[in-house]
């Protein structure tokens, strides 16, 4: 399949108000997930995969452990003289604090952008987890001679969500209408938020809806000028997870457990790249008993875990249970304890002979460094 020349552009805190509780200290991009990634690690993985060698990752607030965890991109083959990762934080601008919306984040972008020699532009956030190829999708772009193509995948959607956003599509996959959240249950084509662009046409864009004080892509962008642009849609039909609440975060984590569903995140000919930990393997004691778990590296289990992810670094002492749980970096479990449904964010401690319950519908979060 023939290169285009593309830069690739990352959201990470886009959404970071659907998931408080993991990102009152962190971006969602840097959102733990899957025992040793974040989900970062998706959007950027996949522009790698598809060819995409210069990356922009715009960030808002809260973005030291983002920058600790890409840190050069050593680990995505970014860091390289031409192109490669680079982190525009949101004072681009004298005049900004904290962006509004996308478009005035796109302004704090607007040199990079500038700067680069290609011709289009990918955008993503970081609050659906997937495996796409973006080539397949600059090539889908280009061959209908769209000013915009924006990602959609067919679900069905609860009744009053506002979460999402949803294209009505003619014949020819043009969007006719875009959509912020539903009134009704059923099934629609729902945006993962991700679009390509030509460069010269997002730089137009930028500068125009500045000079309109306008904010936001959605809005200003997708729905306003539907009739003078063309905008067309592309159906992603792999595996996806949204990312829209903690409880959709703790689903998303137990989907891995599944095997299929893992293989159609992190296929083997498609990987997915994290930061590298030097870690031990797991070390497991004389009593310890494991079922339809993951374990990451440089964890120590002495108790029983069932059907859970357990993160880098977790210890788990003896006569300890842990059942449904999603357990983070670094945190320990003491002796006797009995937990389930529950989330611990990292270096969490749970002294001895503590039980702690929560449900499916209703997991218990615990916050970052938290003793219980």
């Amino acid at each position: 399949m023939q290169q285009y020349k593309t830069t690739g552009l990352i959201f990470a805190n886009m959404h970071d108000d659907y998931l408080p509780e993991l990102t009152s200290v962190r971006s969602m991009g840097s959102v733990p997930f899957a025992g040793r990634y974040r989900l970062i690690d998706f959007p950027v993985s996949n522009m790698v995969n598809s060819g995409i060698s210069t990356i922009g990752v715009v960030t808002n607030s809260n973005y030291r452990s983002l920058m600790d965890h890409l840190g050069s991109g050593r680990e995505w083959d970014l860091a390289r003289k031409r192109g490669g990762l680079y982190i525009i934080p949101p004072f681009g601008l004298a005049k900004f604090g904290v962006y509004k919306g996308r478009m005035e984040a796109l302004l704090c972008a607007e040199d990079f952008l500038a700067h680069t020699n290609d011709d289009f532009v990918v955008m993503t956030d970081c609050d659906y987890v997937m495996n796409i190829d973006y080539s397949a999708l600059v090539e889908y772009h280009i061959r209908h001679k769209a000013d915009i193509t924006v990602v959609y995948q067919n679900m069905h959607i609860q009744p009053m969500d506002k979460t999402h956003t949803i294209f009505l599509l003619d014949r020819k996959k043009r969007v006719s209408e875009t959509v912020i959240g539903v009134a009704e249950e059923g099934d629609y084509n729902v945006a993962l938020n991700v679009s390509v662009i030509d460069k010269s046409l997002l730089l137009k864009l930028i500068r125009d809806c500045e000079s309109r004080s306008q904010h936001s892509f959605k809005q200003d962008v997708l729905q306003h000028r539907a009739n003078e642009l063309n905008i067309v849609a592309y159906e992603h039909k792999g595996q996806i997870a949204c990312i829209d609440s903690l409880k959709s975060y703790y689903a998303a984590n137990m989907m891995l457990l599944d095997h299929h569903v893992m293989q159609k995140f992190f296929p083997r000919d498609v990987p997915i790249y994290t930061k590298v930990r030097d870690e031990a393997p797991v070390k497991y004691g004389l009593g310890a008993s494991v079922s339809n778990s993951l374990i990451a590296d440089g964890c120590q289990i002495e108790g029983t875990v069932e059907n859970s992810v357990i993160f880098r670094g977790v210890k788990i002492g003896r006569d300890t249970v842990v059942k449904n749980s999603v357990i983070m970096q670094d945190t320990i479990i003491g002796e006797g304890v009995s937990v389930n449904y529950i989330i611990t964010d990292k270096t969490v401690q749970i002294k001895d002979g503590r039980n702690i319950m929560g449900f499916a519908s209703y997991p218990v979060f615990i916050q970052k460094g938290s003793v219980v």
